[in-house]
């Protein structure tokens, strides 16, 4: 478990005590303040029981292979994960899985059998050759998850058109909603950028791997633009960035 520094309070009221020294002023509770004749501060605790949902992406740029995996096989196992570590701290776990439309939904909870329907549903995943339609997902989500909710959504932008195609549709989500959207590093393009280069088709490819390279740099810029938070490194090292990056969001006080 990784410890790092809270920034900020916690949103959820527990009483009301006596002043002591180090309590923030700006917690002073006033009306208390003149009833009691002495000063009082409203105590917060740490907001429990909240749904982490994953948003697994199961359209055409999810079927791209890594070490013989897919990116969905990875998007699966650090699901599994985070489920594991929410439900571990309190919270409720919840996977919603999409292309064109909402294949399937196991709504956040905490109960005992809950990683067994997490499971089951993701027993048997597969991605298909259609882009994923965002418009979809944000419709669905606006009907069915009315509590705020932390929203890993796993996915993999090429291009920046890709993006921009979306974008309206993740912003939307972002408003109701805290978004971390995961994207993957292509390390074959990296290992090809490190190469000699000893013919002109050599040449053609390396620039082409720049091209990539660049492209997900903008699209990251992009989205922190908007405010949406993003994880983006290799997929064998997805399940301990997704960790970190939870744990910081808690820690931070952001969901």
């Amino acid at each position: 478990m990784k410890r790092i520094r809270k920034i900020g309070t916690n949103t959820e009221f527990e009483n009301i005590k006596n002043y002591t020294i180090g309590d923030e002023y700006r917690l002073i509770n006033w009306k208390a303040t003149a009833k009691a004749n002495r000063l009082m501060v409203n105590q917060f605790q740490e907001e429990k029981s909240q749904p982490v949902y994953s948003l697994i992406d199961l359209g055409r740029t999810m079927r791209m292979p890594f070490d013989g995996l897919k990116l969905l096989d990875y998007s699966i196992n650090s699901s599994l994960v985070v489920a594991n570590i929410s439900l571990q701290k309190n919270e409720k776990a919840g996977l919603i899985t999409f292309n064109k439309r909402i294949q399937d939904h196991v709504v956040a909870d905490r109960k005992n059998h809950q990683m067994q329907l997490i499971l089951e549903k993701l027993y048997n995943v597969q991605t298909d050759f259609l882009e994923s339609d965002f418009g979809q997902l944000y419709a669905y989500i606006k009907r069915k998850l009315t509590q705020r909710s932390l929203l890993f959504i796993y996915t993999n932008f090429e291009t920046i058109d890709g993006l921009e195609r979306q974008l309206p549709y993740l912003k939307l989500i972002k408003k109701s909603h805290v978004v971390v959207l995961i994207l993957f590093k292509n390390s074959e393009l990296k290992k090809l950028n490190h190469q000699k280069a000893k013919t002109t088709t050599d040449i053609y490819d390396q620039t082409i791997a720049e091209k990539f390279n660049y492209d997900k740099e903008l699209i990251i810029n992009r989205l922190h633009q908007f405010g949406i938070l993003t994880i983006y490194c290799e997929p064998q090292e997805l399940s301990i960035n997704l960790i970190n990056k939870y744990l910081e969001i808690k820690a931070r006080g952001l969901f």
